[in-house]
């Protein structure tokens, strides 16, 4: 199937006299015959039995994600941070490290920055845009993987997925990539190296405000047995000796997130969630074709005010090596974000701001309807300015997420703002 076919029919086929639409499975536990059965589940959980970590409606939404990023296997969790942390503590432990780009969304830094290094876990940051040698030389004996952005919210700088695939797998360590803002419809990064993929699912793949969630997705093809991961071929004690490098191959990386972190954590969607993010993932295809015609536009119109000091959109040739990049990884367009500078800094963008009528002023991204977040303020505040710079942020920038509306509509209501300042 090609992926617009995906969006409508992976993960669920109807039974002889079933329900055309995904069924919503609301229970927590699962009837079983016997107890020597529910016995068997606990030494290789072949089979539902509690939904702290996994459910039948949630498992649809699975088969299909993994289905449309090219993966072998995926587990939603119940937020996107949600999902970057088990990507990481399924690989890493107190006294080991990893490299993240500089460039990637607030909340991940402060996750990896502040959180993880309370549990001993060092997050190296480096800069997406230093050569493969320079780059080289942040890894560290105990380095258990690298994680980057495909498109970096805010700074929309477009990750050169292929270098860091081969700088990951050089130091022998899986790459996990974010491709929340381009979804599977504009970039594949398996297809380009990566080896784990996560999403907060609550941006365009559920796409109406209406759900938190987030989801992981294994490729599948990492070597868990090159020597630097004996999680993955030793005996694990806390479920009965399972070697997950055998007995999960090749979704190793997931049956272990599931069967360890899920377990204990479990930061699962409900039933009722999977349901609204299915739908959501079953227009996915059309809404992300709308979202990069409005952003252009909006970019083009932006970049030509004299209010506005600069405009940053991949999809528009302002900065050639990040247009020419895009053309590579995102050959079918750049998503619905646009972010820009206003002229007059702070006190500029938030006036700016304020005065938009369409466009809603709120702490989200991605949404169908447009709107407008300062990050310097908002979603990146807890940062010092050292590393608001290294995220290509700068107190005039605005982040403009384009919705589903007329863009005619959308241009107006930023036009009318702008003569106001």
């Amino acid at each position: 199937m090609k992926i617009e076919t995906k969006c409508l029919h992976a993960g669920y086929k109807p039974e002889n006299g079933g329900p055309r639409v995904m069924p919503i499975v609301q229970s927590t536990t699962y009837v079983f015959d016997s107890t020597e059965h529910i016995g068997e589940l606990f030494d290789m959980p072949t089979a539902h039995m509690y939904s702290r970590f996994s459910n039948p409606t949630v498992e649809v939404v699975e088969k299909k994600i993994a289905e449309l990023e090219g993966g072998v296997a995926a587990m939603c969790t119940s937020s996107g941070q949600a999902a970057s942390l088990l990507s990481i503590l399924n690989l890493c432990h107190s006294g080991d490290s990893f490299i993240a780009a500089s460039e990637i969304y607030g909340g991940t830094v402060n996750l990896f920055a502040y959180t993880l290094k309370k549990l001993g876990i060092e997050c190296i940051f480096v800069n997406p845009e230093a050569d493969e040698e320079e780059i080289m030389k942040a890894f560290k004996p105990n380095t258990k993987a690298v994680f980057g952005e495909t498109l970096a919210n805010p700074a929309l700088t477009v990750l050169d997925i292929e270098k860091f695939a081969r700088i990951a797998h050089a130091n022998n360590v899986p790459l996990i990539i974010d491709n929340t803002f381009p979804t599977p419809i504009l970039c594949r990064p398996i297809e380009h190296g990566a080896d784990i993929v996560v999403h907060s699912t609550t941006k365009y793949m559920d796409g109406h405000a209406l759900q938190v969630g987030g989801v992981i997705v294994d490729a599948g093809t990492f070597d868990w047995k090159c020597g630097k991961f004996p999680e993955f071929t030793e005996p694990d004690e806390s479920y009965h000796g399972v070697v997950y490098a055998d007995f999960a191959a090749p979704a190793a990386f997931i049956t272990k997130a599931r069967m360890q972190l899920m377990r204990d954590f479990g930061c699962y969607p409900a039933a009722h969630s999977a349901f609204l993010l299915n739908l959501g993932l079953e227009t996915l295809h059309v809404r992300m074709k709308r979202y990069c015609e409005n952003a252009t536009k909006v970019a083009e119109f932006l970049s030509k005010s004299d209010k506005i000091e600069k405009v940053v959109y991949p999809g528009i040739n302002a900065d050639p090596v990040m247009y020419e990049r895009a053309k590579k990884y995102l050959p079918d367009g750049c998503a619905g974000v646009v972010t820009f500078f206003i002229k007059g800094g702070k006190n500029a963008a938030v006036k700016f701001m304020d005065g938009l009528k369409l466009a809603s002023n709120e702490v989200h991204v991605a949404d169908i309807r447009t709107c407008v977040l300062h990050p310097a303020s908002a979603t990146h505040r807890q940062l010092t300015d050292e590393q608001l710079v290294a995220a290509g942020i700068n107190p005039g920038l605005i982040r403009f997420s384009v919705g589903l509306e007329n863009v005619e509509d959308i241009i107006a209501d930023i036009d009318q703002s702008l003569k106001n300042l």
